[in-house]
């Protein structure tokens, strides 16, 4: 099968055609972050504060839960016992610019991955172009799912967890503005990326340094390791590290799947 380009390009075009898309995904982001920066009411006090609301969906359906099998739960307390204070003089004007960036990665993704998908394709055979048609719209679905996952699970299970501990009583809770963003962003978009594991396998197995074989032989190995992973992003109670641990888990074994696909699609164009 013949590649899509026909053209030799020097390792000097290359490097100045991988400059353009960046440039491109580089302006998309700025784009979207201009835009988020301006709607600093709906970014802030929805969304970023969203968490910090006792009327957060994800604590209202788990305060239901509790009292549906009697256990008595934080969740359903009025409010959080902390507030959040900004120390620095320009300590509110930073958060807002890094947010409104943060924000205009995450709504220009699909089209980052687009650049991405654009600057690899032309060196790709026709059929693993068809093969991969559908990357840009599954890689960015899972990828906004994941940050679904990290912004309504893992950031209100952390929050409420950190918010209600305490070592003493003589001590209060007065969160820093940069510390609180943090917990936001890095949960939502670590999960984000973590939920690209199956595109991930699928080239790790497409240039041959990822088989299924290999990934169910370590499944073992990478059950403890999504544990680990569950234990280090959510409070140490057993309830939120399983409910984390759960889709972590699920797409894995969904990556063995793609893994075993992409192998048996290869062994069977080479008996063509």
């Amino acid at each position: 099968m013949k590649k899509k380009s026909t053209e030799e390009m020097s390792f000097l075009d290359h490097l100045e055609d991988l400059r353009w898309h960046l440039i491109r995904a580089t302006l998309s982001i700025l784009i979207a972050a201009s835009i988020a920066f301006l709607f600093k009411s709906f970014i802030w006090d929805v969304i970023i504060f969203g968490p910090k609301s006792m009327n957060f969906p994800t604590y209202s359906w788990l305060c239901n839960m509790g009292k549906l099998i009697n256990i008595e739960t934080t969740f359903c307390a009025d409010d959080f016992p902390f507030i959040i204070q900004n120390r620095t003089v320009a300590g509110q004007f930073s958060a807002h610019i890094w947010t409104s960036i943060y924000a205009g990665f995450i709504v220009a993704f699909p089209y980052v991955i687009y650049q991405f998908w654009s600057f690899i394709s032309p060196g790709l055979y026709d059929n693993e172009r068809k093969s991969a048609r559908g990357f840009i719209v599954i890689s960015s679905l899972l990828f906004f799912v994941g940050v679904l996952f990290g912004y309504y699970v893992i950031t209100p299970l952390s929050l409420n967890f950190l918010a209600n501990y305490n070592v003493s009583p003589e001590i209060s809770n007065e969160f820093d503005l940069d510390s609180y963003i943090a917990l936001v962003r890095s949960a939502s978009l670590a999960s984000g990326f973590v939920f690209e594991l199956p595109i991930i396998i699928y080239f790790l197995t497409k240039i041959g340094l990822v088989t299924p074989e290999i990934l169910r032989k370590y499944r073992k190995f990478a059950i403890v390791f999504v544990l680990i992973i569950a234990a280090v992003i959510t409070p140490p109670d057993i309830a939120s590290q399983v409910i984390v641990a759960i889709p972590i888990f699920i797409l894995y074994q969904v990556s063995i799947y793609i893994s075993a696909v992409v192998v048996r699609n290869q062994k069977r164009k080479k008996h063509v």
